[in-house]
Formats: structure tokens, C-alpha cells, sequence
């Protein structure tokens, strides 16, 4: 039962915000080649440009935290990672728990691995991370010179691009599961929109970014195209930026099982018209939040043919808590075949999807690889009302709505390929079962994706205002 002024509060942060972009396309020629049927090695041309866009964020009194999202595909050693996310780390004066780093995890872009210098295009890799790290330290330093009063409000919008993708074909010996759109199988099809708008007297209202965080593989584009490109983002980015005046942060979800039902393909306009229908949702929720600063409230009831209950904004002061937590939690490593075994087992394969699987193999074994278990990092933030979950691996979307359960009806973004390497799947204990690629090809064993679920959720129970809360922030 409602009674007059009651609200309908939307969740917001009330503190300091900044925000900056920066080009990162990669030079023409740079390597691209993240598919094993791919007949060629460099980038042609460019599709769309490629973007980092940076964010800090401060509560009134407290130390900043920043997070840079990057249209890039996936780490695939741990140095090349540790070695752009440590630079911008100590340009920024920084510590380690209060930087994200979150690839888009688009597959055509350029190859982010300094270790395949030798190949053809690869002689570009080292100067692009090179550059790409001074792009974050320049945008880093730059949004966080440019910290405002603001408010970030979050709303929640629904896309059906994304799809799952862990498809059973029947073969005369028995199902072979493949990567493709399973149509029997429901996706997680939540699209977690943040508007960051300026709260001070120069131009209170005017928008500073949108946030957004879907979990969908950008596959889009594959061995067919030629061009780098940030897949759907782009035409998502593009759309939503037109629209809004203000740079876009996408955060991929957790999307190991997710990717769109048409994909594999070299047509640019597939792409962005996943872009579009994206996009068109980010922009449906941000239409239904009320002005920035507000929240909804039963204001009166006017008598008319019926009586009528007016809900109209009404001024909110929303939260300003900022606070941050990091730990690593420990996964136990399954049985790896060897390389040699490896080669093997992939021989009758054509020579190139053979060489890019062992090529991967190789860089799994260099610095993550190391013992019985592995430390995975996590880190949960609280921004105001709303809940931040990153990880470096691809999560299943399993984990996004378990958080979300667990955060009782708080925003929790969750962010899969962030501060880490992305070579990392952390599948169901069913995709195991059923011999998924997600599952041959991760290191972890089955039973991490729970271990990560409980310990994700362990951390936000420590954040303020939750049960075991702790008093430090």
C-alpha cells in the first residue's frame, strides 16, 4: 500500500566525477589474427575507430578510483597485461585495487601480444601496447583533472542480441558440441545502463558519459574480414554518443556462453546492426530516468473520471559512498595435456587453426601456468548504491546473476576481462560435462566459477551498509 509522498528512488553516486577518451586504432598492417581459418595475418583497413575511454570517480573527501574501458581483444600473456596496467599504475599514482582496465573483447583487433613479434604484422604489436599505455596515461591523468561534482544513476534496459552459444550437433557417433547459437537455451539479455551527468553550477544536467555494461562475445566479425574493428561497440558507441553528447564506457559482461546468433561472418553491416540494437536499448532506459538529481515520488492523487496517483521527480541527495576491495581467491588447475600431446591430439586439423590453438597453449604455460592452483584476482567496488565486480577471465553469465540475487535488488556491474590476462574461461560444471571448447580449453577446473560466485559475494557482504560490513573503506 502506498501512502502521499512516498519515492521510488533511482541508485545513484553523489561525488566527483571526470571523464576523457582517447583514439587507439592501431597502425594499418598491425597483426589481427585471432581466427585459425583467417588466410591472412595483418590488418587491411579500419572498419570503425577503436576507443579507450577513462572514468575516475571520488567521494568528497576520498581517494579516486579510475576505470578504462578499451576496444581490445584479450590478453593473451601475463607480461604484456602486468606490463601496461603497472605503467599506468604508477604514472597515475595509483594503488593497484583502484585502477580497472576492461577489454571490450572485440576478436578484430589487433593481436595484444608482444610475443608474436616474429609473425607477419607482429613487428607492430610492441610500439602499439607501447602507445596504448601512454593513451591510458594521458586519459587517466586527464579525467582525473577534470573530477566535477556529479551524479551516476543507474537503470536497467534489455537487448536481445546476445545468445547462447554452446550448441550439441549430431554426428553419426554421438553430439559434438560446437560454438554456435543454441536456440533451446535462454541468454541472460540484461543491459545495465550508468548516466553520469555534471552536478555543479557550470551546466548542472549536462551529460559526462554513459556506462554500459551487456554481456555478448563481439564475434561478429571473423576470419572472413580483414579490417579492425571494436565489432558491435562501435555502431553501439557511435549511436548512443550521437544521441547523448557524451563519451561511452563499455564494460563487457559475464559472457563465456554468450555471443550473437549471426556471427562468423565478414559483413560489416551485421555488425552494426548488433551495434544498433544495442544501442537502441541503452538509449530506451536512459528515456525512462527522471531528470538527473531526482527520484520518483507520489506526489498527489487528482480526482477525474478516476482517481488519479501522480508520480512526478522530486530532488534526491543519493549516496556518496565510495569503496573499494580487492582479493585474489584461489582455483584449482585440471590436468593440462602437454604440448607435445597437444600436437598430437589437433594433427589432423588444417595447419593453421592448429598453429593459432598451440600458439595459445604455449602463452597459457608463460606466467599463469605455474603450480597446482592459480591466484585469480577480483576486485568489488561500491559506487553509491551500485555494486562493481571485475575479473580478468570470461566468466559464464552465471555469475552476473548470481551477484545480482545476492546484492538484493542493488546495480552490480559485472566486468569479465578486466586487469588480467583473457585467455581464462571459468564455465558451468554442465559446459565441462558436456566437453564445451569454454571447457577443454581453460585451465581451471571444474568448480571455479562457484569458488568465484561465493567469493565475489563474500566481498560485497564487506562493503558498507551490508551484513559483516567492515568499518575500514
Amino acid at each position: 500500500m502506498a501512502t502521499l509522498h512516498d519515492r521510488v528512488p533511482v541508485p545513484a553516486f553523489h561525488g566527483l566525477a571526470g571523464v576523457a577518451t582517447r583514439d587507439v586504432s592501431p597502425p594499418v598492417g598491425i597483426r589481427a589474427r585471432n581466427w585459425g581459418p583467417a588466410d591472412w595475418d595483418a590488418a587491411e583497413g579500419q572498419h570503425r575507430s577503436m576507443a579507450l575511454t577513462a572514468v575516475a570517480l571520488a567521494g568528497a573527501d576520498g581517494d579516486p578510483v579510475v576505470t578504462m574501458t578499451v576496444d581490445g581483444t584479450w590478453w593473451r600473456r601475463v607480461d604484456d597485461e602486468a606490463g601496461v596496467r603497472h605503467r599506468v599504475l604508477e604514472a597515475l599514482g595509483l594503488p593497484a585495487e583502484r585502477l580497472l582496465i576492461s577489454l571490450s573483447h572485440t576478436h578484430a583487433g589487433p593481436v595484444l601480444c608482444a610475443g608474436d613479434a616474429d609473425l607477419p604484422g607482429g613487428d607492430l604489436v610492441p610500439g602499439y601496447l607501447d602507445a596504448l599505455a601512454a593513451a591510458a596515461v594521458d586519459a587517466g591523468r586527464e579525467a582525473l583533472g577534470a573530477l566535477r561534482p556529479a551524479v551516476l544513476e543507474w537503470t536497467t534496459g534489455r537487448c536481445a542480441l546476445a545468445a547462447d552459444r554452446e550448441l550439441l550437433v549430431e554426428t553419426p557417433d554421438e553430439p559434438r558440441p560446437v560454438v554456435g547459437w543454441n536456440p533451446e537455451v535462454p541468454a541472460d539479455d540484461t543491459v545495465l545502463v550508468g548516466r553520469l551527468t555534471a552536478a555543479d553550477g557550470d551546466g548542472p544536467g549536462r551529460p559526462l558519459a554513459t556506462i554500459v555494461n551487456y554481456a555478448c562475445h563481439p564475434t561478429t566479425l571473423s576470419w572472413q574480414n580483414r579490417l579492425v574493428s571494436p565489432d558491435y561497440v562501435g555502431a553501439m558507441r557511435d549511436l548512443v554518443q550521437g544521441a547523448t553528447g557524451a563519451p561511452v564506457a563499455f564494460l563487457q559482461g559475464a559472457s563465456g556462453e554468450l555471443a550473437p546468433r549471426q556471427q562468423y561472418t565478414g559483413d560489416l553491416a551485421v555488425a552494426d546492426r548488433h551495434g544498433e540494437a544495442l544501442g537502441h536499448a541503452v538509449l530506451a532506459a536512459l528515456a525512462e530516468l527522471p531528470p538527473p538529481g531526482t527520484s520518483w515520488e507520489l506526489t498527489r492523487v487528482v480526482e477525474s473520471g478516476a482517481p488519479l496517483g501522480v508520480w512526478e521527480p522530486a530532488p534526491s541527495a543519493g549516496s556518496t559512498t565510495l569503496a573499494v576491495r580487492q582479493e585474489d581467491v584461489e582455483l584449482d588447475l585440471r590436468p593440462l595435456p602437454t604440448i607435445a600431446e597437444l600436437e598430437q591430439e589437433w594433427a589432423g586439423i588444417d595447419p593453421g587453426s592448429r598453429e593459432e590453438r598451440l600458439r595459445r597453449a604455449r602463452n597459457l604455460r608463460d606466467g599463469y601456468v605455474t603450480g597446482p592452483t592459480v591466484r585469480h584476482p577480483a576486485w568489488v567496488w561500491q559506487v553509491g548504491d551500485a555494486i562493481l565486480v571485475a575479473h580478468p577471465g570470461e566468466a559464464y553469465s552465471r555469475l552476473q546473476r548470481t551477484v545480482r540475487e545476492h546484492a538484493a535488488g542493488r546495480p552490480v556491474v559485472v566486468a569479465n576481462l578486466t586487469n588480467g590476462p583473457g585467455f581464462v574461461y571459468l564455465p558451468t560444471d554442465v559446459a565441462y560435462e558436456r566437453g564445451a571448447y569454454q571447457a577443454w580449453q581453460t585451465p581451471v577446473a571444474p568448480g571455479s566459477l562457484a569458488r568465484l560466485e561465493a567469493h565475489a559475494a563474500r566481498l560485497i557482504d564487506t562493503l558498507p551498509g551490508t551484513p559483516g560490513e567492515k568499518e575500514d573503506q
